[in-house]
């Protein structure tokens, strides 16, 4: 077995607060294999996009990285970060209006980009970023065009370009589809998939919908209140969710086969947490209608290297 690329080990991204101190990530462990594409997928709050942020080094006091460590191909790199950012590692935001400069052409800002991590001239800069817009689909005689110019999915294109532009090894894709119809999603996740097959780049995708887990990831790793509670191949977690939460995230997804969508549609009660409010043992047991006294006071560990849950515990020893 190949190396991994990505090994984030134990974790911890803390904010300090009048509340005390708030635990965004919660030693989370996780490794990808190089040409991977990884989901990492939970409700609003479980520690997605911070998790991203803590890998390209983005993360703004009050919060920092209070314990754990992040290594890429071998090297260290929560310690010096702006050392991968850009030409290991990269990020398509969420928002392509907001990740754009709305008073630069799309071509002065992926030049830019390609001058600030290579040594090349401004020619040769300009014929590197009129290629990587062919590649993500647009023509490169609009490299002097605004942003405002562009519609939705081909700003997030252009987004996706910047991203690729430095070749990394590690592209981290912070719900790149949300804003997005369905058509054009389905457009931006093919051209993910296909740039990852083509480059051998590997991809976290931050995502909610489960639906883009199952059509385009590799595996999956589920969070909740920071904690990673499952983690397997995508088609194993899918048809078979060992955690509770995963098993809600499943059942809550519309199905493609309309005499299954008869009747009305799961869901999980309750809402994620607070971070100054975390319940002890397991985060997700005041929502879980599997829970024991157990589940309340203590935290689990995992069970068969797939699913942190007491129920998984009792199972083994039945």
């Amino acid at each position: 077995m190949s190396a991994p690329l990505l090994s984030i080990k134990d974790l911890s991204v803390t904010f300090e607060s009048r509340y005390g101190v708030l635990r965004a990530v919660d030693r989370l462990s996780l490794t990808m294999k190089p040409g991977e594409i990884l989901g990492l997928v939970g409700e609003s709050g479980a520690g997605k996009s911070m998790t991203g942020s803590a890998i390209m080094g983005l993360i703004d006091p009050p919060g920092q990285i209070s314990g754990g460590e992040i290594w890429l191909e071998g090297e260290r790199v929560d310690t010096q970060p702006e050392i991968f950012r850009g030409p290991k590692i990269s990020m398509i935001f969420q928002d392509p209006l907001t990740s754009l400069n709305p008073l630069r052409t799309i071509g002065d800002q992926i030049i830019e980009t390609i001058r600030r991590h290579a040594k090349v001239t401004n020619g040769q800069a300009t014929d590197r970023a009129k290629q990587v817009l062919t590649d993500v689909g647009i023509d490169p005689a609009r490299l002097n065009d605004y942003p405002h110019v562009f519609s939705g999915g081909m700003r997030q294109r252009v987004v996706i370009a910047l991203a690729l532009v430095t070749e990394p090894r590690l592209i981290i894709a912070d719900e790149p589809t949300t804003a997005l119809d369905v058509s054009v999603q389905a457009q931006i996740l093919d051209l993910l998939q296909a740039l990852c097959r083509d480059r051998g780049a590997s991809v976290l995708l931050i995502t909610h919908d489960m639906g883009v887990i199952a059509e385009t990831t590799d595996r999956v790793a589920v969070l909740y209140a920071g904690r990673l509670i499952e983690v397997g191949d995508t088609r194993a977690v899918l048809t078979d969710p060992q955690h509770p939460y995963t098993r809600g995230l499943v059942a809550s997804t519309p199905s493609v086969d309309p005499s299954l969508n008869d009747e009305q549609l799961y869901q999980i009660p309750g809402a994620m947490p607070k971070l100054d409010a975390l319940p002890s043992g397991c985060a997700f047991h005041p929502r879980c209608d599997s829970a024991t006294s157990q589940c309340a006071m203590e935290q689990p560990q995992f069970f068969g290297e797939r699913a942190a849950c007491w129920l998984l515990d009792k199972k083994e020893q039945s």
